[in-house]
């Protein structure tokens, strides 16, 4: 069995009991659920699949194969009859998912995954035989990241051959630095690395213990993407910062100005 993780904007009480009872009956086992319902889910799901593909490096030893699946449409409104849905391997490990490339950047960027193979849900299901009333009402159904996606994973971890088109990822335009999760503690996690940022009076730190009490600095997160920190408190608190927040210029020198007035203040 294949440990397996739902990423989805789809995060009712009634949608994650059909998805886990759906994936229960393919796979043997239900997966973790993740819930994709913050104000720009787009940006925590780029940082959060980052995540789980970079929690299966460093092991000491060979592991086990894990699959994680994404289901979060682009916000653009460019796919009248849905978005197509898509998978890719980082080494034994499978990510199945809607064609979304926001969510897809990170990995794009940090992983060196450049494309992905996109599959056509009518194409797939003729090739592998699937019973033509069953297909149709997966074909029409809105509900495809409940009755199409989990099959796509299982088809292709069992090596069925999935019709499927390489398709590479689009470089999304680059409008400064995002705030893509905010942790438990108020740690906020940036999408780039410490040293290709430029927050002035934010000092860069090796770790969090290096910080000194009270302050602000940045440091190498969870996949060596950036966390504005304060330690001992909470950064999202300290600088104003909400999740999906954008570093641009404007935004940098605000911060910049908080750090100044706390340091006139001690």
């Amino acid at each position: 069995m294949y440990p397996i993780t739902y990423l989805t904007d789809c995060v009712g009480g009634n949608a994650r009991a059909r998805l886990s009872t759906r994936i229960g009956a393919l796979f043997g086992q239900s997966p973790t659920i993740i819930a994709l319902d913050d104000p720009d889910p787009e940006s925590f799901a780029a940082l959060t699949l980052l995540d789980c593909l970079r929690s299966t490096e460093s092991l000491g030893e060979p592991g086990h194969p894990t699959i994680t699946l994404l289901n979060l449409a682009p916000r653009d409104g460019h796919w009248p009859n849905g978005v197509p849905f898509c998978f890719f391997r980082y080494g034994e490990h499978l990510v199945a998912s809607t064609f979304n490339p926001r969510a897809l950047g990170l990995v794009r960027r940090e992983l060196g995954i450049t494309e992905v193979f996109v599959t056509d849900i009518a194409e797939v299901l003729e090739a592998l035989d699937f019973d033509p009333v069953e297909s149709e009402r997966i074909i029409t159904t809105q509900f495809r990241s409940l009755w199409y996606l989990p099959l796509l994973a299982k088809w292709v971890t069992d090596g069925r051959p999935v019709p499927s088109t390489p398709t590479p990822i689009p470089v999304t335009p680059d409008e400064g630095p995002l705030v893509t999760v905010i942790d438990n503690f108020g740690n906020c996690k940036l999408d780039r690395a410490p040293d290709e940022l430029k927050l002035a009076g934010i000092p860069r730190y090796p770790h969090l213990t290096a910080v000194p009490r009270d302050e602000p600095g940045l440091i190498p997160g969870s996949s060596d993407v950036a966390e504005l920190v304060v330690r001992g408190g909470s950064a999202a608190d300290y600088f104003g910062l909400r999740q999906g927040d954008r570093l641009d210029d404007r935004r940098a020198e605000e911060l910049a100005d908080r750090v100044g007035r706390s340091n006139d203040r001690t």
